[in-house]
């Protein structure tokens, strides 16, 4: 497939060129074509480099990525993706409000229907799933909030979507930063990123589960081991966290949408701050916490992410790249690496399958992108 590269990263091993974004308020896709610009390290490292690296071939790193194929094509704006035991794949279309089944081998899409009660608007609507124990969990806007919910499902192919039931209620809703992304720790706990919806106070205050991520039981509630008594709040301080992953240790990690200057990394620790509206990106400011690795607002504008062969993949919106970071342990291990610059449009959702498979899903028809035939579609991705 090809499509007109809307913007590639030239790096440079010694020249370090720091740029602002566009003013445009930070949402997932700002407009405007940025200058050539590189990932940051902090103060103390060497000048970070890295290059984009195409599909198929090695980076500088060792990392490698390739696109093996489509699973499935023709989707409309679609957010989350989990899969279902036995391999199948559930994808939610934000604006549609849907959820479709799809067949991990052939691709074939089945309806399980629409989802009650989803009031799409803006970045709001059908957003992030997880299944467990019989259960399709969903992130979704409502009349008045953002909300998770939960419905009974058998997994069978004649089965649909049992009522949804309130698991948590009262997060920010907003034309913008209204978060989405929900994941099952290795704890056995329901885990979610959330935005400030503009309001960017909301982030520092603990009484409000916008600009955080929250860490609950399956059925709502404040887990065992919180940080702050009788609250989901598990950290706080985020402007808009669209991707959450754990590493092979069990390590939190999350991608921040930015403001007009960082997009962001962050190893997530229980009660900690992370800035907003205080500090963005590597500030170095007492009692905030800086992130691992941070982009221009121009080269992400980071959505999903997950964690493979030692590294995590991030998927970038306005950047339309997949970004490998390489850790080692609660560090970075490298610098940055840009993979699939401008062949796919916007990337919106990175969904490990185990066995260095990654699942990637484009974001060209949510009225943000240029669709092209076939779009949206879910990619296979082999890592090595």
């Amino acid at each position: 497939m090809s499509r007109p590269v809307v913007l590639k990263a030239l790096w440079g091993a010694a020249v370090l060129v720091l740029v602002a974004g566009c003013s445009s308020g930070g949402t997932e896709d700002r407009p405007g074509t940025a200058p050539p610009t590189s990932v940051s390290a902090p103060a103390s490292d060497p000048p970070a480099s890295a290059s984009a690296t195409a599909s198929g071939s090695a980076s500088p790193g060792g990392g490698r990525v390739s696109v093996t194929g489509t699973l499935t094509e023709g989707l409309r704006s679609p957010w989350g993706l989990a899969e279902l035991p036995g391999g199948d794949l559930l994808v939610s279309s934000r604006d549609e409000r849907t959820i479709t089944r799809v067949d991990g081998g052939s691709g074939a899409k089945t309806s399980l229907g629409e989802v009650p009660g989803v009031v799409p608007g803006g970045e709001g609507g059908l957003m992030g799933l997880a299944v467990r124990d019989g259960w399709v969990y969903a992130y979704l806007t409502a009349a008045s909030d953002n909300r998770i919910v939960r419905m009974r499902y058998g997994g069978g192919d004649g089965d649909r979507l049992g009522a949804p039931e309130p698991v948590l209620t009262g997060i920010p809703k907003g034309v913008v930063h209204n978060g989405g992304r929900i994941a099952f720790g290795p704890d056995g706990m329901l885990y979610a990123g959330t935005g400030e919806t503009g309001e960017t106070g909301l982030a520092q205050d603990r009484s409000s589960l916008g600009g955080k991520i929250l860490r609950m039981t399956p059925e709502g509630r404040p887990a065992p081991g919180n940080p702050f008594a009788d609250s989901v709040v598990y950290s706080y301080g985020h402007r808009n966290v669209q991707g959450i992953a754990w590493d092979s240790a069990g390590r939190l990690w999350a991608a921040e949408f930015g403001q007009n200057t960082w997009d962001e990394l962050n190893l997530i620790k229980p009660g900690k701050n992370y800035g907003w509206p205080e500090a963005e990106g590597q500030a170095g400011r007492e009692g905030f916490v800086d992130p691992v690795a941070q982009w221009p607002t121009s080269e992400a504008s980071p959505s999903g992410i997950a964690y493979a062969r030692g590294a995590i993949w991030m998927a970038g919106l306005r950047g339309e790249q997949l970004w490998r970071v390489p850790l080692s342990g609660e560090e970075r291990s490298g610098d940055p690496e840009a993979f699939l610059s401008g062949e796919y449009g916007r990337l919106r959702t990175v969904l490990a399958g185990g066995d260095g498979r990654l699942w990637l899903v484009n974001s060209e028809t949510d009225t943000r992108g240029t669709p092209e035939p076939g779009d949206d579609r879910i990619l296979r991705l082999e890592v090595s």
